[in-house]
């Protein structure tokens, strides 16, 4: 975890940190909508059967989708700060190019 020093010192990064409580966030409103979706779905099956269930697959494949597409999104932001990580640990052992 970071302390609230962290955000005054350049020292540290807190993204790291902070990016896995974003994606449960994230997480959490993909399945409220797509909730809200299965829910709309279900009821325009009582107008149009066939549009309603369309729309019904439509939100269940949109929360599948979101939910893989944003664990990739968290996952490219983490790598990027690991690479940094590496990237100075080569830096500090003195393995750089001269």
């Amino acid at each position: 975890m970071f302390s609230f020093s962290d955000l005054f010192q350049w020292d540290r990064f807190i993204t790291p940190t902070i990016i896995k409580t974003f994606y449960w966030l994230v997480i959490a409103l993909i399945c409220l909508f797509g909730l809200s979706g299965v829910f709309s779905g279900l009821a325009t099956m009582a107008i149009s059967p066939f549009g309603g269930f369309l729309v019904l697959l439509s939100s269940i494949a949109s929360v599948v989708v979101g939910v893989v597409f944003s664990r990739i999104a968290a996952e490219l932001i983490l790598i990027v700060f690991r690479i940094n990580e590496h990237l100075g640990a080569i830096r500090d052992q003195g393995g750089g190019m001269r």
